[in-house]
């Protein structure tokens, strides 16, 4: 199963895109033994639109263009539910466990996302009651599906 993060906007050149590929590269390699091999970001464009309610929807449906058939999604939200790190291994591989061929996390731009993708994803995440910026949501998504990743293949990175 692929993992797929479909994200609102660029991380430009720095310590924050340099972290995120850290993670990025460790969870891909960690993963190739407990089927899950392949991570990828998917940047998507800023729209440029006046309105707000006309920037969201235009994002998106640039971010359902990029959802695999039969992929299970899963929105980043806060108002969604707390999972422990155990909790979201879990629900990885229950997923990989479905043969679903991805499951694709979405970061939704400054003006959140369409209703519409809202209500067709199958898990609302959040970290914590706190807004975060997207670039460090980024990085702790990351990580967490690394920790996800090293606590289904019994590495010891993970201790509760």
């Amino acid at each position: 199963m692929r993992i797929v993060i479909a994200a609102v906007g660029r991380l430009k050149q720095g310590p924050e895109r340099d972290l995120a590929e850290r993670y990025r590269k460790r969870a891909a390699d960690a993963g190739r033994s407990v089927g899950l091999p392949t991570i990828e970001v998917l940047e998507i464009r800023e729209s440029r639109a006046e309105r707000a309610e006309r920037r969201m929807l235009e994002e998106s449906i640039a971010i359902a263009n990029v959802v695999p058939d039969r992929a299970v999604t899963a929105i980043l939200d806060e108002r969604g539910e707390s999972l422990t790190s155990a909790a979201f291994a879990s629900r990885l591989q229950g997923w990989r466990a479905q043969e679903r061929p991805a499951a694709v996390f979405i970061i939704g731009g400054a003006d959140g996302l369409a209703p519409t993708l809202r209500g067709k994803a199958n898990l609302a995440v959040a970290f914590g009651a706190a807004t975060w910026p997207h670039q460090l949501l980024r990085v702790m998504l990351l990580e967490q599906i690394y920790r996800a990743v090293t606590i289904l293949s019994g590495h010891p990175y993970h201790r509760a």
